[in-house]
Parts: structure tokens; C-alpha cells; sequence
């Protein structure tokens, strides 16, 4: 052989070498990388458990939380507010009742007939209506006008099948979901506005006394008789369809819960007491916190750069807001640490609250073999194409455990609820049932967040009572729900003991 060709093949045989080098330290950083991305799944996966034995600390923590803000002003991080409602709606109840629904950039109304025991709600319409932006952060007065005139409208409308009674006047269930310090059944003062409104006359002031005046300017007679917020709704709904409903829970954007406690078992409660001897308790329950609750480097993060830090921690785990907030700042370390998503981490996934829950529950739902969802919202949400399916089982695995903590923390929560009213144990063979109506976004389209949670609270309850125990949707509690309160909390009805 010539000295050119061995010198060719020595040549050759080293670039063979070289590209071999090349190809074993590739792969060698490839499956560094993906072992460091898997290792930050395992850890984050650790540190999200949620044993049997942790949910029931949280459950205790929860009812001992319970009956510190039931004894006093401040007692607790659960606010338990009184919410005045003593008289859940029966199903007795008949004629014509009005509701107002303000909880965001729409409000609604809505007018039901009541038609009793045999016809129960023999009609109802409803309107959507949208507030112009100026009006969010305008005067109190312009946006009660614009409601009130809304209402008149609507009113107006009022056609067949509807009969107002003669010489009385057309009464009102106000649904308000904002913070509001309630002084009675049917009023409230602001004590600050969220999602987007900014009016400062109002903060302060009673809600139900500038709705009145505004209806006064619009020479519409009609007398708001209930003030009360979604969760309260969602329980008064709840219990006009079926009589063992105990407590009502949301889980939608933010959550809450609230459940009937009887009057003896509030110490703080100084007024007269109810013929009914039950009052509804609205528990604020997004704000409970607990040194049991499973908190990551990311929760941690996320509040402290959150607009309430320290404040909500429990909603923070568990509801819509945040779930897929939190994936995402999972994902980041991923991209950032592991290079999940090539050389270089994609802009869109620095953008906090871009991964909203819907997209989360899409991709956890993805049943196709190459997880064609997961794909294409990795694409549209965050501009990051050509994923493997290595990657997109890692991304819905990162849902699967954001999910089931969310899920499993809630039953933990109603569990605590159950706790607290006697209701965790089978009582002398008693076979009631207790029914928690539930509620929001979240749990009607999050599939396996709903199933997860379900069979958590069997799990946690036992077979024994779970039997007795009925977690049931409730469809439309603040709207239909604040009608219903208007009509059992009726002025024309006699409530109080003197």
C-alpha cells in the first residue's frame, strides 16, 4: 500500500474517531440532561406528596382553624364570616324573585317563578350584560346607574307566566363576590375591590345601599332582601334541591367553601338568635394555611411575587389561578437547568400566568398515542415546536402531579369541613345522607382533578361513611341560588325570635 493511501485511511480511521467522540459526549450531555430534568421532576414530585396520613393532619388543621374563627374577630387565618342567611330555602317557597349577579366584567340578571313544592322553579329567564372598561374605574355612582338601569330594563320585560304579587314589592338577591364586611342579611360594606375594579367611593361603603339608590334614581320599586356571595349561592341552590346539603364548595379561578353551623357553635355571634337555630358560615377558605400544607421552591416563589404574598396559600395549591402557573415554573427550570427545550430557554415560557389551567387540563387528558395535544399546545401557548414524546410525557406527568396535590389538598379541606360538623364517622347506624355541593369552573372541566379528589375523600372517609356522604354538582348557585335566598329571607315572612 502507498504512503498516500495509509496516510488516507490513518486519516479517516481518526475522523471516524472524532465523530464517535462526538456522538458518545452528544449523547453522554443528552442523557445528563435528561436526567437532570427527570431528577427535578422526582424532587418536585417528593416534595408535592400527598400521603393519607398528611391529608388527615391537614383535615385536623383545617377544623382546629375552623373553631378558632369561630370564637373570634381575627381568631384565625379562616375568616368565618357570619353570613346573616339562618333560613336555607326549603322548596316551600313561591312567587316572583329577582337576582343580581356581579362577580366580574359581566354581571346577570335574573328573575325566577317559584312555584312550591309540586312546581318549583316553573320559570326563569336570565340576561348577560358587560360593563363598559370606564366604568370599572369610574364613580360609584355611574356603575350602580348602569346596573340599576340594566335592571329596569329588564324588568320591563317581565311577560307571561311571571306574576308579581299585588301590593308587594319585587325583592332582590344580590350575589356580590367581592370582599364585604356583611352587617346584615341584606347589607354589606366594600372592603376593597378585585379582578380589575378600581372605584374608590365605594370601598367603604354599603353595596346594597348604593344599588337601592340607584334603583330609586331609575323610579324602579324594588327592595334587595339577600346579600350574599357565590359560595353561599351555590349552598342555597344546593339545598333547594335536595334538603341534606351541609356545605357548598368552589373550586373554579379561586376557591371557597362554605357549610351550616349551628348558632351555639358560634361564639362570636352576639345578635339574636335565629328560630332556625342554623346559621350559614362563609369560611374564606383559600386563605387557610398550614405548616402540614406540601409547599415547593415554586409555591414559595410564586407567592412572593404573587399581588397578596403570604395571603391565599391554600387557594394558591389548589385552584384554576394557579395550577398551570405553577407548571410552567416547573417547565422554566426544566428549559433553564435540563435544556428540556433545546439550547435555549423559549421566551414565552419566562411569561408568567401564560399556561393557564384550561391548556394544563387539555394536555393531562391527551390520550393519543404521540400526544398530539400536548404538542400543539406546547406550539401555540409557549412557540416551542418539535417536542419528543420523551419531552411530552414529561410535561403531562409535571400536570399529573400538580393536579393530584391540588386534588387531593381539596378533599383534605372537606374533609376538615365534615370533621367539624360530626359527619366523619357513621353515627349509631344512622344512614342520613350529607350532601357538599359543588361548584366552578375548575371541577366541572377538569376531569381528573374531580375524579382524583372524589376518590380521595372515599378513601380518607372510609367505605363505612362514605356511604352517607354525596359529593353533587350544583349548577348555577349564585345565580338561581341568591333568587332562592331572596325568597326564603322574604320581608314578608317573620324570621327572628324577639
Amino acid at each position: 500500500m502507498g504512503r498516500v493511501a495509509v496516510g488516507a485511511a490513518v486519516v479517516s480511521a481518526a475522523a471516524v474517531c472524532a465523530v464517535a467522540a462526538l456522538v458518545v459526549r452528544h449523547h453522554m450531555k443528552n442523557s445528563s440532561k435528561w436526567a437532570r430534568a427527570m431528577a427535578i421532576l422526582r424532587e418536585f414530585e417528593e416534595k408535592c406528596g400527598t400521603p393519607i396520613a398528611k391529608l388527615r393532619q391537614v383535615a385536623d388543621a383545617m377544623t382546629v382553624e375552623m373553631h378558632a374563627g369561630l370564637a373570634s374577630e381575627g381568631g384565625s387565618k379562616l375568616k368565618m364570616l357570619i353570613s346573616y342567611v339562618d333560613n336555607l330555602p326549603t322548596g316551600d317557597e313561591k312567587g316572583l324573585f329577582y337576582a343580581l349577579d356581579l362577580g366580574g366584567t359581566n354581571f346577570r340578571v335574573l328573575r325566577v317563578q317559584l312555584g312550591g313544592k309540586d312546581k318549583r322553579v316553573a320559570k326563569q329567564e336570565f340576561e348577560e350584560v358587560s360593563i363598559p372598561p370606564h366604568l370599572m374605574t369610574g364613580s360609584s355612582e355611574a356603575l350602580f346607574d348602569f346596573i340599576a338601569q340594566a335592571l329596569a330594563k329588564f324588568v320591563a320585560k317581565e311577560g307571561e307566566g311571571y306574576h308579581p304579587a299585588p301590593g308587594r314589592q319585587r325583592e332582590l338577591g344580590f350575589t356580590f363576590s367581592f370582599p364585604v364586611r356583611q352587617t346584615s342579611i341584606s347589607s354589606g360594606t366594600l372592603i376593597k375591590w378585585t379582578k380589575g375594579f378600581n372605584i374608590e367611593d365605594t370601598v367603604g361603603e354599603d353595596v346594597v345601599g348604593e344599588l337601592t339608590k340607584a334603583m330609586e334614581r331609575q323610579k324602579l320599586d324594588m327592595r334587595v332582601t339577600a346579600l350574599v356571595n357565590d359560595t353561599i349561592g351555590t349552598l342555597a341552590g344546593g339545598r333547594y334541591h335536595h334538603n341534606g346539603v351541609i356545605a357548598a364548595v368552589i373550586l373554579g379561578t379561586g376557591t371557597n367553601a362554605a357549610y351550616v353551623e349551628r348558632v351555639h357553635a358560634i361564639p362570636k355571634w352576639h345578635g339574636l338568635l335565629p328560630m332556625s337555630g342554623e346559621m350559614v358560615i362563609n369560611m374564606e377558605w383559600g386563605n387557610f394555611r398550614s405548616s402540614h400544607l406540601p409547599l415547593t421552591e415554586f409555591d414559595q416563589a410564586l407567592d412572593t411575587e404573587s399581588l397578596n404574598p403570604g395571603e391565599q396559600i391554600f387557594e394558591k395549591l389548589i385552584s384554576g389561578m394557579y395550577l398551570g402557573e405553577i407548571v410552567r415554573r416547573v417547565l422554566l427550570k426544566m428549559a433553564d437547568e435540563a435544556a428540556l427545550f433545546g439550547d435555549t430557554v423559549p421566551p414565552k415560557l419566562k411569561v408568567p400566568f401564560i399556561l393557564r389551567t384550561p391548556h394544563m387540563s387539555a394536555m393531562h387528558h391527551d390520550s393519543s398515542p404521540d400526544l398530539k395535544v400536548v404538542g400543539s399546545k406546547l406550539k401555540d401557548v409557549l412557540e416551542i415546536s418539535n417536542t419528543s414524546l420523551k419531552t411530552r410525557k414529561i410535561v403531562v406527568e409535571l400536570c399529573d402531579v400538580v393536579a393530584t396535590r391540588g386534588a387531593r389538598l381539596s378533599a383534605a379541606g372537606i374533609l376538615g369541613i365534615l370533621k367539624k360538623l360530626g359527619k366523619d364517622t357513621v353515627q349509631d347506624g344512622v344512614k342520613q345522607q350529607s350532601v357538599v355541593a359543588m361548584d366552578g369552573g375548575l371541577y366541572e372541566h377538569y376531569t381528573r382533578f374531580r375524579t382524583t379528589m372524589e376518590s380521595t375523600l372515599k378513601e380518607l372517609l372510609g367505605e363505612g361513611v362514605a356511604e352517607n356522604i354525596v359529593v353533587e354538582h350544583s349548577n348555577d348557585g349564585s345565580g338561581i341560588g341568591a333568587a332562592l335566598l331572596a325568597a326564603s329571607h322574604s320581608q314578608y315572612l317573620e324570621a327572628y325570635e324577639t
